[in-house]
Parts: C-alpha cells; structure tokens; sequence
C-alpha cells in the first residue's frame, strides 16, 4: 500500500514546489529596478569579454610562437601580386610612397572583393558565396596547411616521410570542411577557425614587404570604420540585409564564442524552470548584450532560413542511447517522469545574440603582434598584445553603450600601432640604456 501511495506524493510534492515556484517567479523577472539591470550586463558582459579574449589570445600566440621558431615566414624571398612595390630602396620618401602604394593597391582590392560579396549575397547568389568561400577554405586547409606542417617539422628538425604528412593533412583538412562549412563540435569548429585566422596573418606576415604591413594595418582599419559606420557601408548592408531575412551569416566568416545558448542543465531544472516570462532571465539577457566585430548578432539561426545557407549547428546526443532504469518512472497515469539527470546539450536559439567577431579581426591582430615579434624585441611584442586587448574591451564597452554593431579593428589596431612605435622608438632604447650602466629600477 505504501508503495502504491509514493508515485502520487512525490507528484503532490512536485506539484506544489512547481506551484511555489510560479508565484515566487514574478516577482523576480518582473525587477524594474534599472540597477539590477545594470548588473546583469555587466556579469554577463564580463563574460563575454573573457569568451572573446581567449580565442583572440590563442590566436596571437600561435602566430608568435611560429614566428619565433619557424625562419620561413621572416624570410622575404617572394611578394603578393597586389604589391607590386617591393621597398628595395634606400631612401626613406621611396620606401614610404611604395608602403603607401601597395597598402592603397591591397585595400582596392579588399573594397572590390566585398563589394562583390554584397552584392552576390543581394540577389541571393548562395551558391556561387558557397562555392567561393569552399575554395578559399580548401585552399588553406590543404595547401597552406601542408606547408605550414612541413615547415613546423623542418624547423623542430623532425623526420617524417611524405605518405604520412600527406595523410595527416588530408584527415586535418577534411574534418576542418566537415567542421567549417557543415556540422560538428562546436569547439573543434572554433579551434579551426583561430587556426585558419592564424595561419591567414603568417601569409600575409611572409609576403607583404616591411613598411607596407604596417601602411596596411592603418588603412585597414580606416575601410573598418567605413564599412560599418556609414549609411551605404558594405558590411552595414550585408548585415541589414541577413536582419531583413532573417538569415544568418556564413559561419566561415565568423567566429561563435556563444554556440545556441548552450549550458548544463538537468531535467529537473527544465521542469523547475518553464519558460515564463523568460526574456528577462539572466540566460537570454546574457545572449542580447554584445555583438562584435563586421556585424550585429541580434537575429541569429531560424527555422525559415533559406535551403541554400546551412548553419552551422552541433549535434544533440544519439536519441537511441539506452537510458538505465532510475532515469524513468511510470506514473499512475501511465505517463513516464524522469528523474532529475544531468546533460549537456546545445539547443539552437532562434534568438542567437551569442558574441561574434569577424574573423578578419583576429587576422589583422595577429599580424600586428606577429609582425611585432619577427624583430625579436619581446617588450615591443608584449605591448602590441595587451594594446590590442584593451582596445578589444573598449570596444565591448562602446558595444554596451550603443547596443549596436561596431567595427572591432579601429581602437584595437590603432593603440597596437602607437604602443609598438611608442615601445620600439622609446621604451626599448631606455631599457637598453639602463641595462647598459646596470641601472636597475
């Protein structure tokens, strides 16, 4: 008889817990106080600025540390075709005019390149976009991959015959287009974007000439501010237009530091916590704060996307697995109630404001420090990165005031350049000097 009467009292004692906790609810979502908003975005926005420092990091010391150890991308034997302008003079005006010239040349072609792209994506050429960003991507997994690997291995002096590294690149490269442009874990995918936007700043690291970088950088971060700020700008309409359609942006152009509002939970936490009234809680607020770099996040994934666009989602775990005796329980009513368990499962948002920066960004901050580090002056090269960090967090901070997309590359580029000319002409010389007399301080 007892165990007869112990599936309805553990309902009845579900039940008026749920019963409490729908009165108690409320009270708490419907906070009016402007304070406790406040807090809230900054608890969660100090999360978001760690979710985006990492993957930053990481990518600028992988460029660094290959710069440190592998000669061959410090080593200026061949030049882009865009710079035509190689530097071989002495004289300081004809080494400026030809930095200008090339950086001019580069950005030209970056300006035709996306406007291409813009309009492509207007009149809805998905394919052709597809087809065009599979090729790029194919191109460096495979072919820049392989030198990079094999370079790695001659600078470690590391034997290996050429069927292995083949094979290993062949395996490395498939996984990264399986991962990139269709479907997988949602940290393989950003371990290879950071590795694709490594190995982007190390090409044009090797083959852009010296004073031409730096030219680059400035005017790169000029067309930025252009771009995006500017009514007719090209990034500014791409991402009007994905918002007008509620699409989302390619993933290959993208970095997610937020994947679909992924968190542990466990069943009974999805019972305890129905959505009412849920766009106050602090899980969705946290997904509408910022949104960083070429565009704004604030329409993400959708179940009326076009067929043509494939986003990238991370795969729930396998429906058949068994599940064990104590997670299911037959009710009276011959329902079955699960026992509180604990999962981790990504679940697409439709309202996807997770951070996202353009992987551009993180292209043209590791060029800076990594051209900061082929000189072999660490002081210089710790500067650039922690200027490139503080502008990245006031960018964030300019986010949370205008709650509107910003170009990533301005503030960051520009404190990179004055603290690298800053350290490298001044900080350096006297470090030097001190050293020199054995002053220390």
């Amino acid at each position: 008889m007892a165990d007869e009467n112990e599936p309805q009292a553990r309902n009845i004692s579900l039940e008026n817990r749920e019963r409490t906790r729908r009165q108690s609810a409320p009270q708490h979502r419907a906070n009016p106080d402007p304070q406790y908003d406040e807090e809230i975005d900054l608890k969660y926005g100090a999360e978001h600025v760690i979710r985006l420092f990492v993957p930053v990091s990481l990518c600028m010391l992988v460029v660094v540390a290959t710069i440190s150890n592998v000669t061959f991308y410090t080593v200026k034997d061949i030049y882009l075709v865009y710079t035509p302008f190689h530097e071989t003079s002495r004289e300081t005006f004809t080494i400026l005019w030809n930095a200008v010239a090339n950086s001019l040349i580069l950005i030209s072609v970056v300006i035709i390149m996306t406007m291409v792209l813009i309009a492509l994506y207007k009149y809805r050429f998905y394919k052709v976009i597809n087809a065009w960003l599979i090729f790029s991507t194919l191109m460096l997994m495979f072919l820049f991959a392989y030198l990079f690997f094999e370079e790695v291995l001659r600078a470690y002096n590391v034997p290996m015959d050429i069927f292995t590294i083949l094979l290993f690149n062949w395996n490395f490269g498939v996984a990264g287009m399986v991962c990139i442009h269709w479907k997988g874990p949602l940290r393989l995918q950003q371990a290879y974007l950071i590795f694709i936007a490594a190995l982007m700043a190390l090409i044009f690291i090797k083959y852009l000439p010296e004073w031409t970088t730096w030219a680059v950088l400035f005017c790169i971060s000029i067309w930025d501010l252009v771009a995006v700020l500017t009514p007719q700008g090209p990034l500014r309409i791409l991402v009007e237009t994905a918002q007008e359609r509620n699409e989302s942006i390619f993933p290959s152009l993208i970095y997610s530091a937020v994947a679909y509002g992924a968190i542990t939970t466990t069943d009974e936490d999805h019972n305890e916590a129905e959505p009412v009234e849920s766009s106050s809680s602090p899980s969705t607020v946290e997904m509408k704060i910022f949104s960083v770099g070429a565009y704004d996040s604030e329409h993400g994934e959708s179940s009326q996307q076009s067929d043509n666009i494939q986003p990238v989602t991370v795969p729930s775990p396998n429906p058949r697995t068994p599940r064990s005796r104590n997670q299911q329980a037959a009710s009276p009513s011959g329902q079955r109630r699960r026992r509180p368990t604990t999962t981790q499962q990504p679940q697409p948002n439709p309202n996807d404001d997770s951070v996202k920066l353009g992987l551009g960004d993180f292209i043209f901050y590791s060029v800076l420090v990594g051209k900061a580090s082929s000189y072999g002056d660490w002081n210089t090269t710790l500067a650039c990165f922690v200027a490139i960090l503080i502008g990245l967090c006031l960018t964030l901070l300019l986010l949370a005031a205008f709650r509107k997309a910003l170009p990533a590359l301005p503030i960051s580029i520009a404190f990179g350049l004055v603290f690298y000319f800053f350290t490298r002409g001044v900080v350096q010389p006297f470090a030097d000097l001190l050293s020199k007399n054995q002053i220390f301080i």
